[in-house]
């Protein structure tokens, strides 16, 4: 990754914990635990506990730091080619800057989860049928083909008998 690109990353340099502060700060602890589910965010939530949380869970610190690059800065979501990077091994070209915070309320979050929900549902049923189609395209090709190998052999010959040694016949 080019430093040039990484300087305009705005996570570049940034403390985990200069980064929480700043969305406790604009946001407060409802609405971080509406948007990431963290219960170090709903129950008794404090920075420090917060950091020890964020600290030892990888997962947890990648949602927050996406959380901040795309809803609070607002920067453009990634491309295709930097989906599966870490948030922090982005780039952003030059003259990308960011936004002011997105303003979110805890139904604005929740009407969001369930269009994510619901999209990701969609897919879902979406690949399922695809793959039933195409197990049923190829079952359609693949049987008339068995049915003639089975009456071939059949008609020609009497089935052997079964041998423990070699349990498929071949």
């Amino acid at each position: 990754m080019s430093v040039e690109l990484q300087r305009n990353n705005p996570l570049h340099g940034l403390k985990t914990e200069t980064l929480l502060t700043e969305l406790v700060e604009h946001y407060g602890w409802k609405i971080l635990y509406a948007a990431t589910r963290f219960k170090c965010f709903d129950i008794n939530p404090s920075i420090k506990g917060s950091l020890k949380f964020l600290q030892k869970t990888e997962w947890a610190r990648l949602k927050l730091e996406s959380f901040y690059l795309y809803r609070f800065k607002r920067m453009p979501k990634p491309n295709e080619a930097e989906f599966n990077l870490a948030p922090r091994e982005r780039g952003f070209e030059n003259g990308i800057v960011p936004l002011s915070p997105m303003k979110l309320t805890i139904e604005s979050i929740e009407l969001s989860q369930a269009k994510a929900a619901s999209a990701f549902q969609e897919r879902q049923s979406e690949q399922r049928h695809r793959n039933h189609s195409r197990q049923r395209n190829e079952n359609a090709t693949k049987h008339p083909m068995r049915e003639n190998k089975k009456a071939a052999s059949s008609s020609s010959k009497e089935e052997p008998k079964y041998d423990p040694n070699n349990p498929w016949n071949i």
